[in-house]
């Protein structure tokens, strides 16, 4: 699998070149997601508020939190990754600090969206609070101003379900200066719109593939006018069953036999999170003189350190 760069993902995605991507909401999940073939992991705020904290996604977490997270992802993946940073966690100037923070932490591209603080997630939520249009372009300026790297893509979201309004927001954070549009899957309802969407604001699309995108669209169809499409809750929804089913019936049996998901194995588990390079770095750095695959000078630095002690 050849590792797109952050420069080779922002020049793709600018292009509208697509590049598909699985919602993570944590280190690992992030890692499977790597694993199983994606060149690029976005952070759900859906999950890690699910994840950490065991709430709905509304905001409860803070910016430091989110960070916190998404930095660990960061360090345990090679493909880009793609931070959901809600609202900015505050007004222009807050939204200046998130960037800095999480471009810090090493993330290739960052999604604000244009709700009122705290947000409250569409995809569950029958009516949410948006800001006036200018406010929010003021915000996606201060968040393209604040990246210190032109290759750190700030993704415009807007969650009007109104598709005038969509458009004409898409085309005021555009103006502001948003390297891709993502409306939400509640605002369109079939590809003639995101047609209309992408011809009007003149950059590529960030699709969640959620609803009748998943149902209706065929990948072609995504790819004619996405730049970045995300399976955001797959991962999520896909652990949480095999828990649910596997707890259960560990709970009333009390035994591991017939489980009704199946599990992994600790052999390819140890594998895949990485225990064999954790084993070679110990016999490389962690020096025994009895270990023969010490090196002649690693021994010869070693003898004379114990002829003194």
């Amino acid at each position: 699998m050849t590792v797109l760069t952050k420069s080779e993902f922002a020049q793709r995605l600018r292009k509208g070149e697509t590049v598909w991507a699985a919602g993570a909401y944590d280190a690992l999940s992030a890692k499977l997601s790597e694993n199983a073939g994606f060149d690029a992991v976005m952070s759900t705020g859906f999950g890690v508020s699910a994840s950490h904290l065991g709430v709905p996604d509304v905001e409860l977490y803070t910016m430091t939190e989110n960070l916190g997270v998404v930095d660990k992802m960061v360090d345990a993946i090679g493909v880009p990754l793609v931070a959901d940073t809600d609202t900015g966690y505050g007004n222009a100037i807050n939204v200046m600090r998130t960037v800095r923070a999480f471009e810090k932490a090493g993330v290739a591209a960052m999604i604000f969206e244009d709700q009122e603080a705290p947000k409250r997630c569409p995809a569950v939520a029958n009516k949410v609070d948006i800001l006036p249009i200018t406010e929010n372009a003021g915000k996606i300026r201060a968040a393209v101003e604040a990246r210190r790297d032109a290759d750190t893509l700030i993704i415009g979201r807007t969650d009007s379900m109104v598709e005038d309004e969509a458009i004409e927001r898409a085309c005021a954070y555009v103006a502001a200066g948003a390297d891709l549009i993502q409306p939400i899957s509640k605002c369109f309802s079939d590809i003639a719109g995101l047609r209309r969407l992408r011809e009007a604001c003149g950059v590529p699309l960030s699709l969640q593939v959620l609803g009748w995108l998943e149902t209706d669209l065929s990948p072609e169809e995504i790819e004619e006018v996405a730049g970045l499409a995300v399976f955001p809750l797959v991962g999520l929804m896909s652990a949480t069953h095999a828990l649910q089913q596997n707890l259960a019936a560990l709970a009333r049996s009390h035994q591991t036999k017939d489980l009704p998901m199946p599990v992994t194995s600790m052999g390819v588990f140890k594998e895949m999170i990485g225990f064999s390079q954790i084993e070679r770095q110990q016999d490389r750095y962690l020096l025994n003189p009895n270990t023969q695959a010490m090196s002649d000078r690693s021994a010869e630095v070693l003898d004379a350190f114990f002829t003194k002690v």
